[in-house]
Order: C-alpha cells, then sequence, then structure tokens
C-alpha cells in the first residue's frame, strides 16, 4: 500500500488491556513509520495517561461499566453508551481508518461496533483463556479475532480465529544491563536475592497484605522489588517507614519493569494474560496468585496452565496471607528450583505475538483497500 495507513486501537482500563494495545501499535510502526494510529479509550482509566505517555493520541469516550450491584445506576451507563456510541461513529467517520483493532476494555465496544456497521476491516485481540464480555459480543461482527489460548472456539466462530498469544511490551526485551546492575537501579544489594512483588497495575490488596505482614522481618539475604498499586500506596509506604524501610524498593507502579524484571530472581504475581505471557518469554519463575474476582475464574486456569507444568507455583488468594511469603522464600533461595522452573515456563512462550498481530491487521487493511 503506497499511501500513508490509518490505524484505530481502542480498549483499555488496565495493563492487561492497554499493554497489548502499546505493543502492537509499537510493531505497526516498526513495520510502517508512516502508519498513523489513533486510540480511543475510556474517559478517567489509565489508558488515558499510558498512552499519551508512549507517544501516541487518544480519544476519551465517557462509556463505562454496568453496575450490578445498584441497577438504578445503570440509567446513566446507558445513557453513556449511546453517548459513546455516537461519539465513536464520527471518530470513525472522521478518522476514516484502513483498519479498527480492538483490545478488549468499555470503550473497545462502540469504538469496533462503529468501525464494523461503516465496513472498516476489525480485529479483535483476546488475551485471556475466558473472553471478555465486550469480546464476546463483537465476535460475530469482526473480520479476525486473535487469541491466546487453545479452545476459544465457545466464545468466537472458528474460522475467524488466529491463536498468537499475547503481544509483551517490547521495551522488555531490550535490556543490555546485567543482573546486578538492573539491582542497583533500584538502590538494593546485588549479592541478596531479590522478589518481585507486582499486583498488577492497580495493585491487589491479598498481595500487599501479604508482604506486609512480613515487613521488618525479611529473611536474611533477601530484598523486595515492590509495585503495590495506586489506590494502596499511601498504607504501603507507610507500613514501610513503620518497619524500618530496609531491603525494599516500593512504588505504586515501576515505570522500568524491564529493570525490575531483568533484577528479580522471583516473581510474585497475579495471574493476568498479560502477566503470565511476560513471565514466559522472559523465563521468570514465579508464584502466582489468582485473583477471584475476575470472570469464570480464568486468573485461576491461566495460572494452573503453568503450575500443572511445573512453570509456576499457584498459592490461592484465600491462603496468601497465611502461606504465600513463605513459600516465596523458600522458594527463592533455593536455586536449583528456581532454574528448573524458569525453563519450563519458557518453553511456554509465544515469541513473536506482536508481529503476527501486526502483520494481520496489516493484511486487514490491505484487504480493505482492494475492496474500496
Amino acid at each position: 500500500m503506497e499511501r500513508k495507513l490509518k490505524v484505530l486501537i481502542s480498549g483499555g482500563g488496565t495493563g492487561g488491556h492497554i499493554f497489548p494495545a502499546l505493543s502492537i501499535a509499537g510493531e505497526i510502526k516498526r513495520k510502517l513509520p508512516d502508519t498513523e494510529i489513533l486510540f480511543v479509550g475510556a474517559e478517567g482509566r489509565m489508558e488515558m495517561e499510558r498512552v499519551p505517555a508512549a507517544g501516541f493520541k487518544i480519544v476519551g469516550l465517557p462509556v463505562c461499566g454496568f453496575v450490578r450491584k445498584n441497577l438504578l445506576k445503570n440509567f446513566s451507563v446507558l445513557a453513556h453508551l449511546m453517548k459513546s456510541l455516537a461519539m465513536a461513529s464520527r471518530i470513525v467517520k472522521e478518522f476514516k481508518p484502513d483498519v479498527a483493532v480492538g483490545v478488549g476494555g468499555y470503550a473497545s465496544g462502540p469504538t469496533l461496533w462503529s468501525a464494523a456497521k461503516r465496513g472498516v476491516p476489525t480485529l479483535i485481540q483476546e488475551q485471556n483463556s475466558y473472553a471478555g464480555v465486550t469480546n464476546k459480543l463483537l465476535g460475530s461482527r469482526v473480520d479476525a479475532v486473535c487469541v491466546a489460548y487453545e479452545g476459544m472456539e465457545r466464545f468466537f466462530p472458528e474460522e475467524k480465529i488466529t491463536v498468537t498469544g499475547n503481544p509483551v511490551r517490547r521495551e522488555l526485551l531490550n535490556v543490555d544491563v546485567s543482573r546486578d546492575e538492573a539491582v542497583e537501579f533500584f538502590g538494593l544489594d546485588k549479592n541478596k536475592r531479590t522478589i518481585l512483588v507486582v499486583g498488577g497495575s492497580l495493585g491487589a490488596r491479598t498481595i500487599n497484605d501479604s508482604v506486609i505482614a512480613v515487613l521488618g522481618n525479611l529473611p536474611d539475604g533477601v530484598q523486595l522489588i515492590w509495585q503495590s498499586g495506586k489506590f494502596y500506596d499511601d498504607e504501603v509506604k507507610e507500613a514501610i517507614a513503620g518497619a524500618g524501610g530496609g531491603g525494599v524498593f516500593q512504588s505504586a507502579f515501576i515505570q522500568r519493569m524491564d529493570m525490575a524484571y531483568k533484577a528479580a530472581d522471583l516473581v510474585i504475581s497475579r495471574a493476568g494474560a498479560g502477566s503470565i505471557s511476560e513471565l514466559a518469554l522472559l523465563g521468570k519463575p514465579s508464584v502466582l496468585v489468582p485473583s477471584p474476582n475476575v470472570a469464570e475464574d480464568h486468573q485461576t486456569k491461566n495460572a494452573l496452565a503453568l503450575s500443572s507444568r511445573g512453570a509456576a507455583l499457584l498459592v490461592k488468594d484465600a491462603d496468601a496471607r497465611k502461606n504465600l511469603m513463605d513459600t516465596a522464600f523458600s522458594l527463592v533461595k533455593d536455586a536449583e528450583t528456581l532454574a528448573e522452573i524458569g525453563e519450563k515456563v519458557s518453553k511456554m512462550a509465544f515469541r513473536d505475538s506482536a508481529s503476527t498481530i501486526a502483520d494481520m491487521v496489516i493484511e486487514l487493511a490491505r484487504r480493505g483497500d482492494k475492496k474500496s
């Protein structure tokens, strides 16, 4: 295609949606640098900060999720949805994309619906083993569906599915520093074993409580890099100060996750699809604590896919406050077991997901161009 490609990418809400979207966008720009990319997100959600920080333009819709506990509030939700559909239709009409991509999250629905209605080629990327509501609703209307797990034909038309794996942030792979240099980047001791604790981009109460309980009583030779999430930042900082603060680097959100992963001998994490993909691609041993607050308990299914193969340890959320940190402390000092887990999880990685999806997006745009 000689003319400049125009790509519309929509979705977000959590890092699990945003980071794959940014990875796909980055790969498209790497392949076709002149491509014009516009993101559509939900007002007030984290994509409205993360996408501009990555160098891309974004437009926000007032769309929000349904409130299951208070049905009366859903009248305003419906009003916001109708307004978002009108705005999305106008965005598609004015931007005139060659292709539209949805990654899940509130904004994907109105945007992909409007694009498909106008005959724009469309693709959705589903990260989890249990498809999200937005993507399930869009499945029959889009041209292609990229998934990370087998068996997704229970959610989408089989002929539209391609198993690509989940895109991983390219910057995670571009660390030329050593493990010791990465540890020192966080002001920690290169001679100690380092546990990276992440509860997702927004944090995790159970994981944070488990760590708070052992502050001031870390085993000799063990230290922490801790992403606590913005909702828990003040509480966690107060707990660290009360415990003396030694052997811990903490931040609400770690910007240099490439360095954090490089420094980590072991990772404690939720079992979201994005985290699982990163751990596999980087070959990092982990203790996974699946969130119980997700559709169809899909994080437990994600975690079992690893733990059943010896590629991670699994601690149930209900057991975490009692067992999580003792499990992690024992494992992080066992170099042989760490190496075995790291080798097994590495074999489960998809290594070219973003590139594969970017190629599909470009091909869809070219196919649509030929029809016009």
